[in-house]
């Protein structure tokens, strides 16, 4: 059963809209990733959503929450698809998958300063806002949908996640189309582990660089429409595995990685020659991006074109899988002949102890359209996925 990706609302770092995200991310603008002192314990690089977004109407003020108000600008982008497959299939038939690993808990850790302090809870204050479930549960409420609405999180690869999910849903005959994708926005919760786990960078980001010292955090949501109809970009593979080699550090074997890459072009009937770019979780950690490139080396050779776009984007976690698939589907809708491609932005030397790959260099292209893209995304506890998109 062929499925499509029909439309895309995106906002991250880089842009607030398809527009500006593909203008950003092809000029290599790491702009977006800024010194930041409201999260950590100290000032940190990180990435905002720079859009005034939109208010969220008092009737659903149990889930206002800046996770949900990026919903609802990504939403907002895709408002006549979204209509359209409602009209068409029904609102029993037309469910919402959403990857997450924050939610809204800065709405939970801004009350319980407030009662800290105070002695009050905010009034506007709901449990609702920092649910993992609360997202989808707002944009099934919001639309009027009944068809089945929920949130996968496991960590940085929940979105990608959410893409298997949603495809079981169509293809088990409990949906027609899904709204399917992810969201996070900033918090401290998130900022402080990660800092506690020595995996923030000191200044901007260096994905595969030589001295590469650890992430940039940062917030984003991209939503996409997946159906059984027909449209310019198709849902070919998605391998998922699970190591459990650590809680935080990947098996440096990479081997339940490799046989996601491997999973995934198996679904879509593809070799490693037929993919022309690969978008790299490359986080900029010293283990994660060795132990990628090793993977990627020992599936697909040294020629592919390769890139992590987390050097622009920073690191948005849950919503890292589907921003980055995101930029994918953008690339495969390219108008440009030529095959333009998202370089690896890290402002450092490549390190050359790493597993030797194609590494994307700004401004570089295919020389010919591109019609297959691979993106990966690795989580906590060996949770791993990745998925073969191209154009139908």
């Amino acid at each position: 059963m062929s499925l499509y990706l029909n439309d895309l609302g995106m906002l991250c770092a880089v842009g607030n809209d398809r527009t500006e995200i593909m203008q950003g991310i092809l000029a290599g603008d790491r702009s977006g990733l800024v010194l930041n002192e409201t999260y950590g314990s100290h000032p940190v690089y990180v990435g905002e959503v720079q859009a005034e977004l939109p208010l969220i109407d008092s009737k659903y003020s149990v889930y206002d929450c800046k996770n949900n108000r990026l919903l609802l600008a990504a939403l907002n982008q895709i408002q006549d698809t979204v209509v359209s497959m409602i009209s068409r299939y029904g609102a029993d038939r037309v469910g919402v998958v959403i990857g997450t690993s924050t939610s809204g808990v800065r709405n939970t850790e801004l009350a319980l300063t407030s009662v800290a302090k105070e002695n009050i809870k905010p009034v506007q204050f709901h449990y609702k806002q920092q649910q993992l479930a609360g997202g989808a549960d707002f944009l099934a409420h919001y639309l009027g949908l009944k068809g089945p609405a929920y949130a996968v999180s496991t960590a940085c690869s929940s979105s990608g996640k959410a893409f298997a999910s949603a495809r079981r849903l169509i293809s088990l005959g409990l949906c027609d189309a899904v709204i399917v994708g992810g969201a996070d926005s900033l918090c401290q919760f998130t900022v402080h582990g990660f800092d506690a786990l020595v995996s923030v960078s000191d200044g901007l980001c260096k994905p595969f660089g030589q001295h590469r010292d650890g992430i940039n955090l940062s917030e984003a949501v991209a939503l996409f429409v997946l159906s059984k109809e027909q449209a310019a970009v198709e849902l070919q593979g998605i391998g998922a595995t699970s190591d459990a080699y650590h809680f935080s550090a990947p098996d440096p074997e990479g081997g339940a990685v490799m046989a996601a890459m491997q999973t995934a072009l198996a679904q879509a009937n593809k070799t490693p020659f037929d993919i022309d770019y690969l978008n790299l979780h490359g986080t900029a950690t010293p283990l994660n991006d060795a132990m990628e490139s090793k993977a990627v080396e020992q599936v697909f050779g040294n020629n592919i074109a390769v890139s992590s776009t987390k050097g622009m984007t920073g690191h948005a976690l849950g919503a890292a899988a589907a921003l980055e698939l995101g930029i994918c589907w953008m690339l495969l809708n390219q108008s440009d002949q030529q095959g333009r491609l998202a370089p690896n932005i890290n402002g450092d030397d490549l390190d050359d102890k790493l597993a030797k790959l194609n590494y994307i260099q700004l401004g570089q292209s295919l020389g010919r359209p591109i019609n297959s893209c691979q993106s990966n995304s690795f989580a906590f506890g060996g949770n791993n996925v990745s998925i073969v998109v191209g154009r139908s």
